[in-house]
């Protein structure tokens, strides 16, 4: 006998929550045995490692990953290491955004930002180190293969530079105290934010020793709509949470006279703009069946995580 529709959903839901608690702690024992013991020399450089990557976070990106490699077909040895490696490059992103010199944040994950802990010349070798890492962990996985190895740090590679996250964090700083237009927000985001989470899923699919190009296609446009709606939706958070609830300074964009998509398009436009990008990512799935539906779920909890 069928289900009534509100208890399968709700089955759905709760079966969804437990996969992602599972991968966040796989994802959080694989970082932890690829970086660096505290007692290895030098060991507060890998002190500060483990203080910057461990302990925190969503893992949305390498979620992501795993995700899209179920949807795929790869096999989960062949995604510990693409996994991993997008959380260290975020790590060291938000270890240098948190930095004096770019947002200036003391706080990060609900404790003391890494320069905070650690000091300014310390957190930017950190940054360094944990970039560096993340190639290391591709380049040397045993379960890939030489091809899915050039093709994943390619793809890192350009997500993370002057065409990808490096850039579009230039063009934020460049653009303080000048109001952007949608379309410059967007330009910039689409590097800044949207970049490494387009990398994370296409790594994902790129595990697979021989990946469907439709289903690529379908991840790649997935993608695409998911990471701006990401910082739509951080936008939106940063402008209604507490510190307490986001864990980093709330409302600090504001306060710095940088644009968002709140500032830019107000906070009802914004909202309505997180679901238009939603909807997006579920028509990139729209031709596949169930065994799309860790992708979908996983949309409804990047974008609607509190409205």
């Amino acid at each position: 006998m069928n289900k009534p529709m509100p208890e399968l959903i709700q089955e759905q839901t709760e079966q969804f929550n437990a996969w992602v608690s599972k991968m966040q702690a796989h994802t959080e024992y694989v970082l932890d045995q690829h970086l660096p013991a505290e007692t290895v020399v030098p060991t507060r450089l890998h002190e500060a490692m483990r203080y910057s990557a461990l302990g925190g976070g969503k893992r949305v990106r390498a979620l992501l990953s795993y995700a899209v490699g179920e949807f795929c077909h790869a096999k989960l040895e062949k995604l510990d290491a693409p996994a991993a490696a997008v959380e260290l490059i975020h790590a060291f992103s938000l270890v240098h955004d948190d930095m004096p010199c770019m947002d200036d944040d003391d706080l990060r994950r609900g404790k003391p930002s890494t320069h905070k802990q650690y000091g300014e010349a310390l957190a930017l070798l950190v940054g360094d180190a944990l970039q560096s890492l993340a190639f290391q962990l591709i380049s040397q996985d045993k379960a890939l293969k030489n091809g899915q190895k050039i093709k994943m740090l390619h793809v890192l590679a350009l997500a993370s530079g002057s065409r990808g996250m490096a850039g579009g964090q230039a063009i934020d700083l460049e653009s303080m105290g000048i109001p952007l237009s949608r379309e410059e927000l967007e330009q910039m985001h689409i590097h800044k934010t949207g970049a490494l989470i387009r990398a994370a899923a296409l790594m994902g699919a790129y595990a697979t020793d021989t990946p469907n190009q439709d289903k690529v296609k379908a991840v790649d446009h997935f993608a695409k709509a998911i990471g701006l709606a990401f910082q739509v939706v951080d936008d939106i958070l940063d402008t209604e949470a507490d510190t307490a609830t986001l864990g980093k300074t709330a409302g600090k964009d504001a306060k710095d006279n940088k644009s968002t998509y709140v500032t830019t398009l107000g906070l009802s436009a914004a909202k309505e703009l997180a679901n238009e990008l939603h909807a997006n990512a579920m028509a990139a799935l729209s031709f596949y069946g169930r065994e799309a539906d860790l992708l979908r779920h996983l949309a409804s909890f990047i974008t609607q995580r509190s409205f």
